[in-house]
């Protein structure tokens, strides 16, 4: 395990928050030593089984000859931050509710 090891530098920025359902997409074009990389960090900080899982099996497979396929990319189109971010306010909300005409179920004083 390499101790030195710090965010800045591993081969798949902010690989921390990577959904789990691309990490496999996203780690694809790394070679062993690159994945060795993500699962020595993920290990040392996060160490979240199913993401330990996805490396190690990633590393299996490149170790019985599958190969680095696919381009590494840097942007994240399924992480939205900063300002592309939706912000909860009022056009977020949900539409109001309103009781049925014979009565609010949640209030005991009113006629059902």
């Amino acid at each position: 395990m390499t101790e030195s090891l710090s965010h800045s530098d591993l081969p798949l920025p902010e690989f921390d928050h990577i959904p789990l359902g691309t990490l496999p997409q996203r780690i694809a074009p790394l070679d062993v030593t690159g994945v060795t990389a993500l699962l020595d960090y993920e290990k040392a900080h996060g160490n979240r089984l199913p993401v330990t899982q996805v490396l190690e099996h990633r590393i299996e497979a490149l170790n019985n000859g599958a190969e680095p396929s696919g381009t590494l990319s840097t942007s994240m189109p399924e992480v939205r931050t900063g300002a592309d971010a939706p912000l909860a306010g009022p056009s977020t909300d949900a539409p109001p509710i309103n009781p049925p005409s014979h009565g609010d179920p949640t209030n005991p004083a009113q006629p059902r």
